[in-house]
């Protein structure tokens, strides 16, 4: 697999910032492009399948540059970058949001499926800031956002070993990330979401699962995607340029620290 340029044609104004949002085709992924673009960014929309990239194209319209590949794969993480580079310019707000959830714990996951998800939730990320985090020290600005979980924390109530392992290992990412570029301008922080309406609730949960954990939620309800982006908003913005190293709780309450 190669990656794969999808032409989109520019209408914007001149937005002020280039992001980049991996995971885009997913519903929490939708809605942070949606609110960057709503803040003016031109957003680059990364996915590794195709449906779910047009599909979450098509809904956002002018300001969006989707592109096609594997986050796993770091050859196509450099050819990708180029492209973006040539085609936008330099990403200076990166959310690292894509992510692969299994709920197997210790005896049922197998040694492929350990490679797999750290492959995506945490070598992806480590891929594109590295790939981003030049650029970002040589203007002098930029923003790195990971999203965690709130299974790194409590680990992992319905979440399995491999993917409460590959979030604690992003959050330790984002420490060390937070601590090196704070000098250059240049702000990591995290998010560690709980049970917000996406796949992974609706097709990933068990009906009953789903019923026992809102029991557990003191708010009472899933979260929605546009609370995380509102989220994701404020960490991008300037006037949250003294915040860095920080992991943001959304959770409904589900754990208190």
């Amino acid at each position: 697999m190669t990656p794969t340029r999808i032409e989109t044609k520019d209408k914007t104004n001149n937005p002020s910032r280039v992001a980049m949002v991996t995971g885009a085709g997913g519903a929490m992924g939708a809605a942070i492009a949606r609110s960057l673009l709503a803040e003016g960014h031109r957003v680059v929309l990364a996915d590794a399948d195709r449906t779910a990239l047009d599909a979450a194209t098509a809904s956002l319209g002018d300001g969006a540059y989707p592109i096609l590949f594997d986050l796993s794969d770091s050859a196509q993480v450099k050819a990708a970058c180029a492209d973006v580079r040539e085609r936008v310019g330099a990403v200076e707000i990166l959310v690292n949001n894509a992510g692969v959830l299994s709920n197997h714990k210790l005896a049922e996951t197998t040694p492929e499926e350990w490679r797999k998800i750290m492959a995506v939730n945490l070598d992806g990320p480590y891929h594109l800031s590295r790939e981003w985090a030049p650029s970002m020290r040589e203007r002098r600005w930029g923003r790195i956002i990971n999203m965690c979980s709130v299974a790194m924390k409590t680990g992992g109530l319905t979440a399995g070993t491999a993917y409460t392992a590959s979030k604690g290992a992003l959050g330790g990412l984002t420490f060390s990330l937070a601590r090196e570029l704070a000098p250059h301008g240049v702000t990591v922080n995290a998010i560690a979401p709980a049970y917000v309406k996406t796949k992974m609730i609706t097709e990933q949960l068990t009906e009953e699962q789903r019923q026992q954990t809102l029991k557990q939620i003191p708010v009472g309800r899933f979260c929605e995607p546009e609370e995380i982006a509102h989220a994701v908003v404020f960490l991008s913005s300037p006037l949250a340029g003294f915040i860095t190293g920080e992991l943001l709780d959304i959770n409904g309450g589900l754990h208190l620290d």
